[in-house]
């Protein structure tokens, strides 16, 4: 699954190899990265608090309510 551009938030459904870095079921943010040639990867804020390349197939996008999009963005300010 792809990933669109503009997408703010996206769900963990997989961590395989980065169970470190991302955790299943959590909500991050997803970065615009226009260096991003390839579609099967995504930016993600990831909890070391830097963003990394990950594949996009580990994530689900999200559309948000204005007020817990507001939420989260308060918290990633």
């Amino acid at each position: 699954m792809m990933i669109q551009a503009g997408t703010s938030y996206v769900l963990c459904v997989e961590n395989e190899g980065y169970e470190t870095s991302l955790e299943k079921r959590k909500v991050y943010l997803c970065v615009a990265d226009s260096s991003v040639t390839d579609e099967a990867l995504v930016r993600v804020i990831d909890e070391s608090g830097d963003s990394y390349l990950y594949p996009s197939d580990y994530f689900v996008a999200l559309t948000l309510p204005e007020t817990a999009a507001a939420a989260f963005e308060e918290i990633n300010a």
